[in-house]
């Protein structure tokens, strides 16, 4: 009981000073694994580890092959709720990029590392290629920590999150078939029972996946079962489908539960949010306990085993040579750019399908008597550890040398997807800025999809938005809900995060009523509420623009918005197409020349008039 109640104390520790560090958590959690394990046994005065995960008569959590049962079942939770972040819409630019990473990329990963490790170490062809499976995976939670501190192009962040999250079960694939070769044996009998193997995998993966992901949505959208239940509901299909299709197919269990994920993540389902939400939590207590367990279920003397040059001249083939070269061969033609490739490739930390399946494997194998089994465990750990805090420590930095690190983000947040919000963000859009849309409001998050404008379903009061790596390109924040207190709530909780460059929101009537009542953060217009402009966007749903050719005649044209109310001035765009934000005290432009436009809101002005 002590035991299994430090692990979970001792996983929330580690996920809060990953927190608070800004690392990803698997770091401290193998360290932590690691000094109560192995490490334990060379401070403990009997020599015994701390937390012994497997039973060995006298202390231990788990006996036989339960430790291995719960890593599998922990592992397809964590796969089933990456395939849930997965959206279709967030691929659009870099969808065979990412198609040739997990496929092109993790051949020249398996091949390269094999050969790497078979000269480097001396270990025979079948666990070379096993280990090499093994590190194919980079992982969504090792890259999504990183990730979300270092702001980057959109492009770029995608392509590294669905790498991390499509390539998991790939890697395991990749990693059950040459276990399959080393299990059967040589000959005839070895290849075609092989393939037939991971024929099956993928028969039954993606059949039972997409079947009971096909159930649960069914059942979710007629309501068949109560609400309070919906998400236990849920945990127990995920655990069901990935049981069912491993007794079909050995380990077609993972690929099930990622595809049963990534189905009902894009699929318009009413409670998606909730169950998203239960998932992460639930995946980073498996991860903490997980992470802990596999670490300390490793002895001192696989440790000494790897303390050698060999161990670092591996490494600095995988990191220097075997990644890079996979990332290049894939990214030949693409939209990427030299310093994007660059940087693509100098980030693939490992994750915990890496580690959790390497002790799986290792230890099955070790029992078995394979030579060069003992190796699997600690080399997988080994690289796992290397590149996590290679790339948790060197990322960012390594992102501002090469240049692929945005210095000013000059992407655009609005929260409210109302029909105002759409048509600010479709203006933009069509100036060529990154603009997302966020509201509670599912049907006003649908419209704006429509309207061909990126959107998401979010509640500004939880803390899933600070989590979305797509985001890091954003540099300006503008509230344009109808509540005062909701704007005035994301200017505080976002302004450092999403409005480094500026944040607005609309003026309430309170404001609007008392000219000297004037907030910094004001947008627009000083006389113009949510109440308002709504009123003007339902008689002219339209965004105009009018050419100023100096700060006079831009002054005119304020005072005539102010004097019509059907009029309410939005953006200033220069003569090169860059936009700024009109704030509500209109005064903060001081030099406006000819080819300057003001874009404005409502009734067209009288061009005769304005002469």
């Amino acid at each position: 009981m002590l035991e299994l109640a430090g692990i979970i104390v001792l996983g929330i520790i580690a996920q809060w000073v990953a927190w608070r560090l800004k690392l990803p958590a698997i770091l401290p959690l193998i360290l932590i694994g690691l000094l109560v394990g192995p490490i334990a046994t060379l401070y403990t005065e009997d020599g015994r580890k701390l937390i012994e995960p497997i039973w060995n008569g006298t202390s231990g959590l788990f006996p036989g092959d339960g430790l291995y049962y719960f890593v599998s079942l922990a592992i397809s939770i964590i796969l089933f709720e990456g395939g849930l972040t997965l959206k279709r819409s967030e691929i659009r630019n870099v969808g065979p990029v990412i198609t040739k990473l997990i496929t092109l990329g993790s051949l020249v990963t398996f091949l390269c590392a094999g050969v790497a490790a078979h000269f480097i170490f001396g270990l025979s062809w079948q666990i070379s290629f096993l280990f090499a499976a093994l590190i194919i995976v980079t992982g969504p939670t090792v890259i999504s920590p990183i990730l979300r501190n270092i702001p980057l192009k959109k492009d770029v962040a995608a392509v590294l999150k669905w790498e991390g999250i499509l390539i998991d079960p790939i890697g395991a694939l990749a990693a059950v078939l040459v276990y399959e070769f080393i299990s059967v044996g040589e000959g005839q009998e070895f290849t075609v029972t092989a393939l037939l193997e991971f024929g099956k995998i993928l028969l039954f993966g993606f059949s039972f996946g997409l079947t009971f992901a096909y159930a649960l949505t069914f059942v979710i959208k007629k309501n068949l079962a109560p609400h309070y239940l919906m998400n236990v509901v849920s945990l127990s299909v995920v655990l069901l489908v990935f049981v069912v299709s491993d007794i079909f197919a050995h380990e077609s269990g993972l690929l099930a539960v990622v595809v049963m994920g990534m189905f009902m993540g894009n699929t318009d389902l009413p409670n998606i949010k909730e169950l998203l939400y239960f998932k992460e939590s639930l995946s980073v207590l498996l991860i903490s306990i997980l992470f802990i367990l596999l670490s300390a279920n490793i002895n001192i003397e696989d440790l000494e085993l790897i303390y050698n040059w060999q161990t670092a001249a591996l490494f600095a083939v995988i990191i220097f040579v075997v990644r890079p070269l996979g990332v290049f061969l894939c990214t030949a033609g693409s939209n990427l750019n030299f310093k994007e490739r660059l940087f693509i490739g100098w980030v693939g930390p490992r994750g915990i399908v890496a580690a959790g399946i390497a002790s799986l494997f290792g230890s099955k194998l070790l029992a078995s008597g394979e030579p060069g089994a003992e190796y699997i465990t600690p080399l997988v750990f080994m690289i796992v550890l290397g590149t996590v805090l290679l790339n948790a420590t060197t990322a960012r930095v390594f992102a501002q040398i090469v240049g692929v690190f945005l210095k000013k983000s000059e992407g655009i947040l609005i929260i409210g997807a109302s029909k105002f919000s759409r048509l600010i963000g479709s203006y933009l859009q069509k100036n060529n800025r990154h603009v997302v849309l966020i509201d509670s409001n599912q049907t006003n998050v649908n419209k704006a999809k429509k309207a061909g404008l990126e959107a998401l379903t979010e509640n500004i009061y939880s803390d899933t938005l600070n989590d979305n790596i797509e985001l890091n390109d954003i540099g300006y924040l503008m509230a344009l809900t109808g509540n005062s207190e909701i704007n005035k709530f994301a200017i505080k909780k976002f302004e450092k995060q999403f409005g480094e460059n500026g944040s607005f929101r609309l003026v309430n009537a309170d404001e609007m009523n008392d000219p000297e009542n004037n907030p910094k953060e004001g947008l627009f217009s000083q006389t113009d509420d949510f109440v308002k402009l709504m009123d003007v966007v339902r008689k002219y749903p339209t965004l105009h623009e009018i050419e100023v050719n100096s700060l006079e005649q831009y002054q005119s044209l304020i005072e005539a918005t102010k004097a019509d109310k059907d009029k309410i001035p939005v953006f200033l765009k220069n003569a090169e197409g860059d936009i700024q934000i009109i704030s509500s005290n209109s005064n903060e432009f001081s030099d406006i020349k000819e080819g300057y436009q003001l874009a404005y809101l409502g009734k067209k002005f009288d061009l005769e008039e304005q002469a």
